[in-house]
């Protein structure tokens, strides 16, 4: 497995540790409809959140949010829409980036929580 695959991983790890120590219910992990993929899916004060995952080495190409780019942001939002249709969930929604920036080492990092940080297409 490529290097960035198991830095993806740590990081996702890292985000699902950091959901539920704040009380958040983690429903699935890794979902995927089509061509998009889900990182984490979790329940929280009757909301559902998708989650988005993004883990760099640096900040030399900018910050890991900005790669969650219109095309990425379509894709979850059509795999929100199944996974909503499936459960038959017709409550609150929303998407959130989790944002991990990696010291040299990669064991210490940085983590920013941007709730609501896109609208549903």
């Amino acid at each position: 497995m490529a290097k960035h695959n198991d830095d993806g991983k740590k990081a996702e790890a890292i985000a699902k540790a950091f959901f539920e120590t704040k009380g958040y219910e983690i429903l699935d992990e890794n979902w995927t409809f089509g061509k998009a993929e889900v990182d984490l899916i979790a329940y929280h004060q009757k909301t559902i959140i998708f989650i988005e995952v993004k883990a760099r080495s640096g900040e030399k190409f900018g910050q890991p949010e900005d790669f969650v780019d219109e095309k990425k942001q379509r894709l979850l939002s059509a795999a929100a829409d199944e996974y909503l249709h499936i459960m038959d969930f017709k409550g609150e929604i929303r998407f959130d980036i989790i944002a991990i920036i990696f010291q040299k080492d990669f064991s210490n990092y940085e983590i920013k929580h941007i709730e609501d940080a896109f609208w549903n297409y």
